[in-house]
């Protein structure tokens, strides 16, 4: 079934990504500085991203690529059906010897993704999900977590203030965590109410997350509340909301005022 044949090689290149960032784990990489705020790479990233471009184009030729850490294409818009990673999400927390990275990795097919897996190999935690099928941690079902009266948020500080909110901010508790991939996954396992972010989103920071949460019962959207389309000319997303249908509306209207 091409469904369940999708989902295995994302999970399987995720988890791939994570063998190799174990094995150069508080090794001092060498690291650059990407300029224009774009924040450090280091040789592991790259090693990754070579690595997974090799293995999920090598099992589908005629698919399209799009990762942090290679050049864009213009070919990949004529691709009905796309690869979007990041080979490595959270870089910082990786070099600081933090558990906090991530590896995402979302199969997207005509702008919508289809099969996706999230893994952090220092948790040995692999989320996963494919269209229609549910949402899933190491196999185990996940759901995003009942409305509760003071929602757990995953937000930078400054997001929070009242000034982004012309609705009034959300009474919320605040958490943060590096990878922005992982706090979509923790808002999929309920571990957290909602995430959010009103800075421009890369696609290859929230694709796998979109279905994962999707596919756990919640709502995902840009910060305006449209649905998220990806394989984009520029692929970016002006913000992101992930939360349970409920506080996704609430967050959204206090959000658009």
């Amino acid at each position: 079934m091409q469904a369940t044949d999708d989902l295995k090689l994302v999970i399987q290149a995720a988890e791939r990504a994570g063998e190799i960032a174990l094995r150069r784990f508080g090794r001092a990489p060498r690291v650059w500085d990407k300029g224009q705020g774009q924040g450090p790479v280091s040789e592991v990233d790259l090693e990754i991203d070579a690595a997974l471009r090799d293995m999920l184009l090598g099992a589908r030729p005629d698919h399209g690529w799009l990762s942090e850490e290679t050049p864009d294409s213009p070919d990949r818009l004529g691709r009905s059906r796309i690869f979007i990673v990041d080979p490595l999400d959270g870089t910082r927390a990786y070099l600081d010897g933090q558990d906090g990275f991530a590896h995402p990795v979302c199969l997207v097919e005509d702008g919508r993704p289809i099969a996706a897996a999230i893994h952090l190999p220092r948790l040995g935690q692999t989320y996963s999900a494919a269209l229609g099928q549910g949402a899933f941690c190491n196999a185990a079902p996940i759901h995003v977590a009942m409305p509760a009266d003071v929602p757990r948020v995953l937000a930078a500080r400054s997001q929070l203030e009242a000034g982004f909110w012309p609705g009034g901010a959300p009474m919320a508790e605040r958490f943060f965590r590096p990878a922005l991939a992982w706090r979509m996954a923790l808002v999929a396992d309920g571990s957290f109410d909602a995430m959010l972010t009103f800075k421009p989103a890369w696609h290859w920071d929230i694709a796998a997350g979109a279905l994962i949460v999707a596919e756990a019962g919640g709502c995902v959207s840009d910060e305006t509340g449209a649905a998220l389309r990806f394989n984009t000319a520029t692929p970016r997303a002006p913000g992101v909301i992930a939360a349970s249908p409920a506080l996704h509306a609430d967050l959204l209207a206090r959000k658009l005022g």
